[in-house]
């Protein structure tokens, strides 16, 4: 694929619970409707397969990568469609002795092939309010290497949610190649509201790359956890150019948004403001 060239990619929006089975049978209609525009491209959202509050549920129900049910159905569905698939993550046991798991962002080519793994590196270890609390380190273990995926002659930038508060993972992945920087995501609706659009603007223009953000939305059943408070996400699925233009926004419900990327426009932004070739030793503080 020429850096000239457009690129068509499709959004994938869900609103994922805590049946692995049942999150997949509405997530497959929806990379069906991507392909079906003429998406090259399509991607979905952190934790395609699960989104639970119950680690007990979890153990239950998630597999390692190699058994994984959702992992090999979307193979499939990749390569019946002839489509660049990037499962934003799929929660998947680790085989750790303190059975945490992972949290995998995984590129899969045209032909089912699995091209890329990422680990998600930050832990979203957080106190938003006296209410609410996160502690993904607990249940999950991070990452330890950014990861920058081929695909037809172009270098995506892979990351994950939480990693998008940290702007060096982003300058590091534009400066060995990425054009593309893709962040899926499960953002919490009150930092979502406050941060989401303006981070991933942020990101764009500091690197001149496109930044492509499928989302999670709504409020995630759990009917297998009924004690347990019901987590909700921010929705609000987001292309960027990288002169930092947001051109499509997924709104707040499940569904596909279709966008046309202009490779050419990568390196136009970076020729006006080369920013990427600026770094300076300092010293200090």
């Amino acid at each position: 694929m020429s850096d000239a060239a457009e690129l068509r990619a499709g959004l994938v929006q869900l609103t994922v619970g805590d049946d692995p089975l049942e999150n997949l049978t509405r997530t497959i209609p929806l990379i069906r409707a991507a392909a079906a525009e003429g998406a090259r491209l399509v991607l979905t959202p952190e934790a395609t397969n699960l989104l639970s509050p119950d680690r007990a549920r979890q153990q239950k129900v998630l597999h390692p990568e190699a058994t994984d049910p959702t992992l090999s159905a979307l193979r499939a569905e990749a390569r019946a469609a002839g489509i660049w698939l990037l499962i934003g993550s799929l929660a998947l046991k680790s085989g750790d002795a303190d059975d945490r798991f992972v949290n995998r962002s995984v590129l899969i080519d045209p032909a089912g092939g699995i091209v890329a793994r990422y680990d998600k590196l930050h832990m979203f270890d957080v106190q938003i309010s006296e209410t609410e609390t996160y502690r993904e380190s607990a249940a999950y273990r991070p990452g330890n290497r950014a990861v920058l995926a081929g695909m037809d002659g172009l270098h995506l930038g892979m990351t994950i949610c939480y990693d998008l508060r940290f702007p060096h993972l982003y300058r590091r992945l534009a400066q060995a190649g990425a054009r593309i920087l893709t962040v899926p995501s499960a953002f919490n609706p009150t930092t979502g509201e406050a941060h989401w659009e303006v981070l991933l603007r942020a990101r764009a223009i500091e690197t001149g790359c496109f930044v492509l953000a499928p989302a999670q939305c709504g409020t995630h059943p759990a009917p297998h956890s009924p004690d347990r408070p019901p987590r909700r996400s921010h929705g609000h699925s987001l292309a960027v150019d990288p002169w930092g233009r947001v051109l499509a926004d997924g709104g707040v419900t499940p569904g596909v948004t279709i966008v046309r990327l202009d490779l050419g426009a990568v390196d136009r932004a970076r020729s006006r403001i080369p920013s990427l070739t600026h770094d300076r030793a300092f010293e200090g503080p």
